[in-house]
């Protein structure tokens, strides 16, 4: 069964350089291409509008990607719910600052856990630092 894929722009299909656009990340556009090439459903998800929304989308296109939708649900997902959210509605959301449930450390989810200011002796043995959240369990950082 084919799925619905949201991908961010700025970070993930290219280098971040906003409002510029910056360098192709290759294999992440292969991939998308594979995506739709598969006959899944892509959706550019970006915070892009305007004048940049029209620059972003004809690099994707430049870069032989091409889009079901932009910034919008699907047709087909419009009929389904019978309503448009403002979230757009996807199987998966690829994105260069996700966070997903999936990746979380297993000691984050306790109860017990309680972030504290103070580095603590975990800490110290994994060399968590201040972005330990934003960056060691990205799983889209080329």
């Amino acid at each position: 069964m084919n799925k619905i894929y949201a991908f961010d722009f700025d970070g993930t299909l290219c280098i971040d350089a906003f409002p510029g656009i910056g360098k192709p990340r290759t294999n992440m556009l292969r991939y998308a291409e594979l995506l739709k090439n598969r006959g899944n459903k892509l959706i550019l998800w970006t915070c892009r509008n305007g004048e940049r929304l029209n620059e972003a989308l004809e690099w994707c296109t430049t870069q032989g990607i091409t889009f079901d939708a932009v910034n919008e649900n699907l047709p087909e997902t419009l009929k389904k719910y019978g309503t448009d959210s403002r979230k757009i509605t996807a199987d998966y959301y690829i994105d260069d600052k996700m966070l997903s449930f999936f990746y979380v450390p297993i000691f984050l989810l306790s109860s017990n856990f309680r972030f504290k200011k103070e580095e603590t002796a975990l800490e110290k043995d994994f060399n968590f630092g201040d972005s330990f959240l934003h960056n060691s369990i990205s799983i889209i950082n080329s």
